[in-house]
Parts: C-alpha cells; structure tokens; sequence
C-alpha cells in the first residue's frame, strides 16, 4: 500500500510533469473507482494545473477551484505515459481504472491489482468535503506535530495497541502498516505496546522514529519517477515484510504475527525483550 512517502514521492514527481500542463480528458475504466459525480469529470476538461499536494495518503490535483483526489489503497498505482496510447481504454478485467490525458498528449493512469477493487478517485470543489480527508489527524511531517502533540495523541487512545494508534488516520495521516512497522522498531517498542503506557524516555524515542523514519523514507525517494518507487520503498524496509530474515540491527530473526487480512513483522531482541508475540492465526494452525 503506498504511505506517506510514496504518496509524497509521487506529488513531487507529478509537480514537475504536470507544471503549464491542462487536463485534456479523463476517462473513467473501472467506474466503481469514481466516487463522487458532481462535479463531473467532464468539467475538469480544459482546466490547468495548480499545484499537486497532499492530504495524508491522498493525491491532491489542485485545478484552480476544482480538485482531482485520489486515494490509492491497498493495490492502486499511478503509471506515467510520456505519451498515452491512441487506443481509447476499454472496461474490462485489467487494472486500469482510469486514465487522464493531458493537453500535450501525456498522461497517467490509474491501476489496481488483485480483485479487491478499493482505488477511489473524486472531483470535488474543496478536498475537505471528503470525509476521509476530514476526518485525518495531524500530518507527523508537519512543523505543528511536536512531542506534546504525540503524548496527547496517545493519552487519549488508552489502552489501544501502539501499532493500532500510529496506523488509525484520524490519529495520525498517512502511516500504514509498513511504516509503523518499520517505526516501532526503529523506537525498540513492542507492537502491542498499550498507547497510554508511552511515558518517559520512551516517547522521545517514538517520536524521533516516527520523524526520522518518513523522513529518511521521503528523502530515499527524491528524484525517482513513479516506476521506481514501489521498489525503493521495498529495498529500504528493515523488518516489515522480511520474515525470516536476520535483523539488520541484531541480527535476531524477524518474527510475524498474522490477522485474517494482514500481518506485522518485528524484532524479538530489539522490542520485546527475546519473547515471541502471540500468533493467533498460528496457534489455532497448532491446536
């Protein structure tokens, strides 16, 4: 799932390629990925581009008083064409979903892998008339998200698991299972760490990852094109989705821990002092 760094990468890369340019045509492929109709798609037509941002894991095209808003999910993409096809896309069982042509004859498409179709794509006025923008919790690269902000945060989530808390959006935008994974290790914290219990010396030390981590993440990605991000992002992981795998800060053997749709991978030496996590998925395999 793209986070917060690629969904960063890919507004800076866009930034460039989309400076002086209009939207020609957008053609919607996969209609359940369009969620809004007014206004349609066909008003974005024949409007410049100005500026691209973002809204915590959202993709923001700003138009001059219209907005192309994207979110991602799980398996969506944005694939550049220096040149888009002169075939029309037709609906089908591929992964495209949408295509936008711009007035110099380049553009970009938006694709989904798998069969659990979840991209969204809006035309809105104003972004903050989407609930899932609205209700996002402060940005963690912004200047106004300190320690204290953080220890808020966490004082008010109780007992909820620290992992659960740094991927919930209306707590923080645009951390998602990889990086929280890769932050908790870095900050020597357990996942299952109750949020509230982040006192002391240790939320210093969550807060330094949290910054570092997406920080270093951003920076790794600067300069790529959107072809290359997906791989980066997997290169510069140090636990998550390496299973198995020697710790590169002990040298301990990743361990996972499995839930009906997804997993989280960690250190026993560096977080939890030596002791496995329950698996439940794994236990119920053992019974």
């Amino acid at each position: 799932m793209p986070e917060l760094p690629e969904v960063e990468a890919l507004a800076t890369d866009l930034r460039a390629r989309l400076d002086g340019r209009a939207f020609a045509r957008v053609r919607p492929v996969a209609f359940s990925a369009l969620k809004t109709f007014d206004p349609p798609l066909d008003a974005l037509a024949g409007l410049f581009v100005a500026g691209v941002g973002r809204h915590g894991k959202f993709l923001d095209i700003d138009l001059g008083g219209l907005h192309f808003v994207t979110h991602l999910a799980r398996a969506g993409w944005l694939r550049w064409h220096d040149q888009v096809p002169e075939a029309p896309p037709r609906p089908g069982k591929g992964p495209l979903a949408m295509r936008v042509e711009l007035d110099d004859g380049s553009g970009f498409d938006l694709t989904e892998a798998g069969t659990q179709k979840r991209l969204a794509v809006y035309a809105v006025r104003d972004p903050m008339q989407l609930p899932g923008v609205a209700r996002l919790g402060p940005d963690p690269l912004a200047d106004d998200f300190t320690p204290q902000v953080l220890a808020e945060l966490l004082s008010a989530a109780g007992r909820a698991q620290v992992k659960g808390v740094l991927r919930d959006q209306s707590v923080v935008a645009g951390i998602g299972n990889a990086y929280s994974d890769e932050i908790l290790h870095v900050a020597r914290m357990s996942p299952f760490k109750p949020a509230s219990s982040v006192l002391g010396e240790d939320l210093p030390r969550l807060y330094a990852a949290i910054g570092d981590t997406l920080r270093q993440a951003v920076a790794r990605s600067e300069g790529l094109a959107a072809s290359e991000l997906k791989r980066e992002k997997k290169s510069g992981l140090r636990v998550h989705g390496r299973a198995g795998l020697p710790c590169p800060a002990c040298g301990d053997t990743v361990a996972e821990v499995s839930f009906a749709s997804s997993s989280l991978q960690y250190c026993p030496t560096c977080q939890t002092g030596g002791k496995p996590l329950a698996d439940r998925r794994m236990s119920r395999l053992l019974k």
